[in-house]
């Protein structure tokens, strides 16, 4: 099901769409003004955006750049009262698929917005070709737009090209190995091999011989010549995922070859030279390793010439809505699903979720729901249990009745939205990140929630120079 968001700050007009539009089967969210929309928008699977030219808080052409910004394949129309020629250039130099003039005649507003809808399906198929295309040649898929994975992008460009040995680091689940796929995708070793290494998952009595081979007799079993992975990744990149787990033994001997460049196999007299560029990982803080002893102060320094730190998920939320879009795209078509999107009840699961297990987790969870579905927006109920919301939330909810007399349900709305807010902030000491993630919703739909409330920000919020 297509979502489509109407911004316009006249309520009659707001209601009348919606109704229209949802009748026709679409999922429609209207909203008054531009703050409004850029919280929507954050939200993501919008897929159209219908929005009014002039509002109190801004320009409808704020809301397509916005819009532009987050998915160059959302499509919108802008409606004016005020059209003129200019009006037009204005809006379709912005990247405008089209604009109405109020009042319009509804069966040309439905035909424009079938037409927009088509040529947003067919953009986002044509986005995802691209992007395929571009990560078999020089481009691989670290996915994230936020300000630690723009810093990412920044030193992968930077360190790429050259020969520096690189250490990222990082929790589990993080991406660091598509982070080292990307490096040598984008070095001029990408024509060579790129052999990942998971120095834990190999035995200790077993290490030596896998990393730098081993003649025919060197030990029992040895029935033949081999050269081991370092060998395998000539002219190439050899990662070497979860270098804490390596055995100081071990250490001592790859020490010696990061600085001799030269690998002695088991059992041989003489070195042989290597060309390997090495790119290591791992999840422990290396540091306090060397000084607890188990792993050598001389080999990190060899390895920590270049450091990229991989933030986990929970530091990064506002990258959610992108990877969900990536995963359903990459992990529909293995699954032969063509999957639009996913609804706002579970985007909202998913931007509230902690992952603990960061983007392999999100990836898992985005798998089970996309086979889970029965159509093509993934639901709620498609998330496990985990991630939907507390059973008993509505007997907390419960206590609120309505009054014998009646109420005013925006008003009662919006004071309870307004103290959670006050006690979110509370709770975390005013800063306003923590706050959106107890609440669960993004960074800028909160900040949009606080302007339109005008509470005032807390002193512990470290993000405010950042964002504003």
């Amino acid at each position: 099901m297509s979502r489509i968001l109407i911004v316009d700050d006249e309520l009659s007009l707001r209601q009348f769409l919606a109704l229209l539009l949802s009748k026709e089967g679409y999922d429609v969210t209207a909203v008054e003004g531009v703050l409004a929309a850029y919280a929507a928008l954050d939200e993501g699977g919008v897929d159209l955006v219908l929005t009014d030219l002039r509002m109190p808080d801004g320009s409808g052409l704020d809301v397509l750049t916005h819009a532009m910004r987050l998915d160059p394949a959302i499509q919108v129309i802008v409606m004016t009262a005020y059209a003129t020629t200019q009006t037009a250039i204005d809006a379709m130099k912005a990247g405008a698929r089209d604009y109405l003039v109020k009042p319009f005649d509804v069966e040309k507003l439905l035909v424009q917005v079938g037409k927009a809808l088509e040529v947003r399906r067919l953009e986002s198929e044509n986005l995802y070709l691209r992007q395929e295309l571009a990560s078999r040649g020089k481009s691989g898929q670290v996915v994230g737009s936020s300000e630690p994975m723009q810093e990412i992008h920044t030193m992968v460009a930077r360190v790429a090209p050259t020969r520096a040995t690189v250490l990222i680091t990082g929790e589990s689940g993080t991406g660091k190995e598509v982070i080292a796929r990307e490096i040598h995708q984008r070095s001029d070793r990408a024509q060579g091999p790129f052999i990942p290494v998971n120095c834990g998952a190999i035995p200790e009595t077993l290490i030596e011989s896998e990393l730098f081979g081993h003649i025919r007799g060197a030990f029992t079993g040895a029935a033949k010549d081999r050269k081991g992975l370092f060998f395998a990744a000539e002219g190439g990149t050899l990662f070497l995922d979860e270098i804490g787990e390596l055995p100081l033994s071990m250490q001592v001997r790859l020490l010696r070859a990061l600085q001799e460049k030269k690998i002695k196999r088991v059992g041989a007299e003489v070195e042989e030279n290597v060309d390997v560029r090495i790119v290591a990982a791992t999840n422990r803080d290396l540091m306090e390793e060397v000084t607890e002893g188990r792993f050598r102060e001389d080999l990190y320094y060899r390895l920590n010439v270049i450091q990229l730190r991989v933030p986990p998920l929970r530091e990064r939320r506002e990258d959610v809505p992108l990877l969900v879009r990536h995963f359903l795209t990459k992990l529909g078509a293995e699954h032969g699903r063509e999957m639009k999107g996913v609804d706002r009840e579970a985007m909202q699961a998913l931007m509230a979720h902690e992952w603990p297990g960061n983007v392999r987790e999100l990836e898992n969870v985005m798998e089970r729901a996309i086979t889970l579905s029965w159509g093509d927006m993934i639901t709620l109920d498609a998330l496990p249990k985990a991630l939907q919301p507390s059973a008993d939330l509505p007997s907390r909810l419960a206590v609120i009745d309505l009054p014998p007399e009646g109420c005013v349900l925006d008003a009662l709305v919006e004071a309870l939205e307004r103290r959670l807010i006050l006690q979110a902030l509370e709770r975390t000491g005013g800063n306003r990140t923590e706050a959106a993630r107890h609440l669960g919703v993004t960074f800028r739909s909160l900040r949009y929630r606080l302007a339109k409330y005008k509470l005032v920000e807390g002193e512990g919020d470290e993000e405010v120079e950042e964002d504003a």
